[in-house]
């Protein structure tokens, strides 16, 4: 699941349950905060990220944190490799220039950087200058999600992508992203 949520100033998505599955949330714009039933969870800035282990079971919301401005936030589900986890809560506070002009790891099974996901999935963020170019290869029986999030168009392997789009791609050796105007991307990277 790929979900592109915005909160009116001050909302809160009341307490919910959620049981064995992977959360990934990305702060697209204003400040979003997390709580569970414990109290666990954080402030998440623009392109910070968050990483849930729901496992067992989790009540959780989210929450506009500025009473002045809407929030956007992009939040993914994975499934996990194992179930009846136990529940866990972790975030990363990640800058504009650790991002820019490149592809860079923020929850992975893989890379040691990044926020670590129990299931076989990477998640990266790019903030990329018009005119410029990042290219990734994808490994046999991958699968991408490439989300424009802000700015843009872009290309995908010459394939016109405009702001607010998407693009999915499969059967491909590898992918050149190329911004016409400045971008915010995302790109997950998943078994197919």
């Amino acid at each position: 699941m790929f979900n592109d949520d915005t909160l009116t100033p001050g909302a809160v998505w009341p307490l919910h349950p959620h049981r064995d599955n992977e959360v990934v949330t990305y702060c697209a714009s204003g400040e979003f905060r997390h709580a569970d039933e414990q109290g666990r969870g954080g402030v998440l800035r623009k392109g910070w990220v968050q990483h849930t282990t729901v496992g067992r079971g989790m009540w959780h919301s989210e929450i506009n944190n500025r009473p002045d401005e809407p929030m956007r936030f992009i939040q993914m589900w994975f499934y996990p490799s194992r179930t009846g986890l136990k529940p866990s809560v972790e975030q990363k506070a990640v800058e504009q220039r650790e991002r820019t002009d490149r592809l860079l790891p923020i929850v992975s099974n893989k890379d040691d950087d990044a926020l670590p996901i129990i299931s076989d999935a990477r998640v990266l963020s790019s903030f990329l200058h018009a005119g410029r170019s990042v290219h990734y290869d994808l490994d046999e029986r991958r699968g991408l999600y490439l989300a424009v999030l802000e700015g843009g168009p872009i290309t995908v392997n010459g394939t016109r992508v405009p702001e607010l789009g998407s693009a999915m791609v499969s059967e491909e050796p590898a992918i050149d992203v190329t911004a016409e105007h400045d971008a915010e991307l995302l790109l997950v990277d998943v078994k197919r």
